[in-house]
């Protein structure tokens, strides 16, 4: 039984991550009549989303009772202000964070932003190192060396794009800007999130509606500063459809079946889905959005990112599968 769920909380992860992606890209690109919807309250929609699957998680440990439940809400949220006050930090980057991808895939083909996105392995390592004293082994550096020599051959001009300098909609600088910042912010919050776990015996879940309660609140400043006008004069939920939606309960999602993997499998097998997305999103940015054209380049940059999650399977494999930061 926990052999089924290991893989089967892998296949969702892949099919979660690979999907998010493609979506999310298509959801920024499509032309429709009327105004496109607003990426600063899908951050909060999806906030929203999932402090209430947290929730339903935390009512099922309580045996499905609501007496229970709404214990364990007052013990550990609100008779501990100092404990809920220290997740308003990485909300707050996770926030920005999640408003970026939106930025990014706005402006960057599916297999392109997979790959640059996987830099977050990197700045994840180097956080570790200054904030938790971690050690890396020289397999883990040398993997982290082929991971920049694999994105830097994303920025790498293609002949396709020489011809044409527009593969895709907006700008590539924007959008590299907006998942380099993304990477940084990850890697940070990432760490943050993990010591704050290891000093504490607060459940996942519960943590979880820290973060979600704190992201929405700091996603909703940002759809009064950023999108104020749009959203009093066309609405909160201006331009939602059906293929919105999905996005947004794929991203709300997220962060659940990330704490599943790490609960019924571990970050090694997460490296496989992980390179397995890579490999999807590629194929279907290419076959399907069509915004993606394969060179030699752009499989030697494959090549490396794959190649690092590979080098971090290499001995000694005990310190990786404690790496728990890697996987948020």
């Amino acid at each position: 039984m926990f052999a089924n769920l290991k893989y089967v909380s892998l296949g969702i992860l892949v099919f979660q991550t690979t999907s998010l992606v493609l979506t999310m890209r298509y959801s920024r690109t499509l032309k429709e009549e009327g105004p496109r919807y607003l990426s600063s309250t899908a951050v909060v929609v999806a906030e929203l989303l999932k402090i209430m699957a947290c929730i339903l998680l935390v009512y099922k440990d309580s045996k499905c009772s609501l007496r229970a439940l709404n214990r364990v809400l007052h013990d550990e949220i609100l008779n501990k202000p100092m404990e809920t006050l220290k997740l308003a930090i990485p909300s707050g980057i996770y926030t920005l964070q999640n408003n970026l991808l939106y930025v990014a895939l706005s402006n960057l083909d599916a297999a392109t932003y997979q790959v640059t996105y996987q830099l977050k392995i990197l700045t994840t390592a180097l956080f570790s190192v200054s904030m938790l004293s971690k050690k890396l082994g020289v397999y883990q550096w040398l993997s982290l060396v082929i991971l920049m020599t694999g994105v830097a051959f994303v920025q790498w001009p293609s002949d396709s794009q020489l011809d044409s300098k527009e593969l895709s909609a907006g700008s590539q600088f924007v959008g590299l800007m907006a998942v380099l910042t993304a990477c940084f912010s990850s890697g940070f919050a990432g760490v943050y999130f993990e010591k704050i776990l290891k000093e504490t015996k607060q459940s996942v879940w519960i943590r979880n509606i820290q973060l979600g309660f704190f992201g929405s609140i700091f996603g909703l400043m940002g759809v009064y500063i950023y999108d104020g006008e749009l959203v009093s004069k066309n609405g909160f939920f201006q331009g939602y459809n059906r293929l919105t939606w999905i996005v947004v309960v794929l991203q709300a999602l997220g962060g659940l079946v990330i704490a599943a993997v790490i609960k019924y499998a571990d970050n090694i097998l997460k490296g496989f889905a992980t390179s397995l997305s890579i490999i999807l999103s590629t194929l279907i940015s290419y076959f399907w959005l069509q915004d993606f054209v394969p060179t030699r380049v752009s499989l030697c940059r494959q090549a490396g990112v794959l190649w690092r999650d590979l080098g971090l399977l290499q001995p000694p494999t005990p310190w990786f599968k404690g790496f728990s930061c890697l996987s948020l």
